[in-house]
């Protein structure tokens, strides 16, 4: 089995550090190829980089000439993922939906910590669009920008830590997902502090992505992810439909 997973951001160290933990996450026999876009922002922490990256996303995973089984798309509340699905027949997975879907599992209520506030809204609309909403207690913003959190892992590790433990006592929380790619790698420093379960993103995306291909499952391309039509598309960029 081969996993293409693609980082939303051009920061190659990010992209690295995501594929190395989801090799940890991996089954033996899974090979996991770790993607960054050509082309978009070094961190993507707003709309208008969120957009882009759904686009370098596309292009980046489209370029891809080797066969593979499935794709998660890295990045948490980020634009892209329905397209992706248009665009492909393999299984999709994106990591917002797959640690919201694997915490539900585990508790009643569920937050978020992620890394700026101003991802708190996209992140929150996310979890609205796939229907994920309900049970969320919170989104709570750790202050740390993405570049932040390679630079300064120990910082990190106490913002994020901190605003897991005010999520627990304050918002009733009983799971904690990570809301960020570049936060893989900290569910176990949370976990120690707070004593709820804390779930990575990647690592769900990855189990999950796993299961779907086992089982033989893809997206449906009756209507909604339906192919895209073919058509003329002016300029740029091409590659979208190989």
């Amino acid at each position: 089995m081969k996993i293409l997973v693609v980082n939303v951001n051009t920061t190659a160290a990010i992209t690295d550090a995501i594929a190395h933990h989801a090799r940890a996450s991996a089954s033996p026999g899974t090979e996991i190829v770790g993607l960054t876009p050509h082309f978009g922002a070094e961190s993507v922490e707003g709309n208008f980089e969120s957009y882009l990256a759904a686009i370098a996303v596309m292009q980046r995973v489209m370029s891809y000439d080797e066969p593979y089984d499935a794709v998660i798309q890295a990045g948490y509340g980020e634009h892209g993922r329905e397209g992706l699905q248009e665009l492909l027949h393999v299984p999709v997975v994106d990591i917002t939906e797959a640690a919201a879907s694997m915490a539900m599992l585990l508790g009643h209520r569920y937050s978020v910590v992620t890394t700026l506030d101003r991802t708190v809204p996209l992140i929150e609309d996310r979890l609205k669009l796939a229907g994920l909403d309900t049970r969320c207690a919170s989104v709570r913003a750790s202050g740390m920008p993405v570049l932040e959190l390679e630079r300064d892992p120990q910082r990190a590790i106490e913002a994020v830590v901190a605003q897991a433990e005010i999520a627990v006592r304050n918002d009733h929380a009983e799971v904690i997902c990570l809301g960020c790619g570049g936060m893989a790698g900290l569910d176990a420093k949370i976990r120690e502090r707070t004593g709820v379960p804390v779930v990575d993103g990647v690592s769900a995306a990855v189990a999950l992505a796993e299961s779907l291909v086992r089982l033989g499952l893809s997206t449906s391309k009756v209507r909604t992810y339906a192919p895209p039509r073919r058509k003329q598309i002016v300029g740029w960029p091409q590659a979208l439909f190989g």
